[in-house]
């Protein structure tokens, strides 16, 4: 259980989490993370690091041509990394490569920058589908050569229908957080203070584990509960799932 402020970035989080995990020798091979967490910088780390493979849905190419589906956008250059040169699908090649540089966030992976010259652009027949600019060059940035592959391979992976059949268990990740906001008020502070606010959220994920272990027979109307995440754990270690909490002394 970690506590941020509301102010901090989910992808913030997520080293800590790993790195408690593997103290506690609970390190899992997959962990699957809403959007908000899905860093470039950090899918590198977790596997490089912790060799956690993190599945979730990486962001999407933010230039406007790929967000409009026209025009030509980053993926329709070629880029050689051993050359240092960007190709575009007019076959004119880049004339400056420039970085990494550091962006100024932590999460946001360092960035290459190519460019090409006004005396190429100028001219081109296709100009208006690569660029806005009157007078300028078209510049295409791109992640170092690693972290391209990495994005490139999730980017793809997404597509299939296999990773939408893994990542579908994380719909009852989405149920316990719901339970957590709707059913137990979790979106309200009771105490000032984010370590009191913490020690609420950690008593609040003890009483719900609780409630789940003791398997309380469901109302006629409500179906039976599968078991969570914490319970299929407690089975692969060969912990006994005790019927009620009450029965511990």
């Amino acid at each position: 259980m970690a506590t941020i402020p509301a102010t901090s970035a989910d992808t913030e989080v997520l080293p800590g989490i790993h790195t408690r995990l593997e103290h506690r020798g609970l390190r899992p091979d997959q962990h699957l993370v809403d959007g908000g967490y899905t860093s470039l910088v950090h899918l590198e780390q977790a596997e490089r690091e912790h060799r956690i493979t993190v599945v979730g849905p990486l962001p999407g190419n933010p230039t406007h041509q790929h967000r409009r589906g026209e025009g030509l956008a980053r993926d329709d250059f070629r880029i050689d990394f051993d050359r240092q040169e960007v190709t575009c699908p007019q076959g004119q090649v880049s004339k400056g490569w420039h970085g990494p540089y550091p962006t100024s966030s932590p999460t946001a992976a360092p960035l290459i920058v190519a460019r090409f010259t006004k005396s190429q652009c100028q001219p081109c027949p296709v100009r208006a589908k690569c660029t806005t600019s009157r007078d300028g060059a078209r510049n295409v940035g791109f992640p170092p050569r690693e972290l391209h592959e990495l994005q490139i391979r999730n980017r793809a992976e997404q597509q299939e229908p296999a990773w939408h059949k893994r990542y579908a268990v994380r719909s009852g990740i989405e149920g316990t957080i719901c339970e957590f906001a709707h059913g137990h008020g979790m979106r309200r502070c009771r105490y000032r203070g984010q370590a009191k606010a913490h020690l609420q959220h950690v008593l609040t994920a003890i009483a719900v584990n609780i409630e789940r272990l003791s398997r309380q027979s469901p109302g006629e109307s409500t179906p039976p509960r599968p078991p969570t995440a914490f319970q299929d754990h407690l089975d692969q270690q060969g912990i006994k799932r005790l019927r009620s909490w009450r029965a511990v002394s």
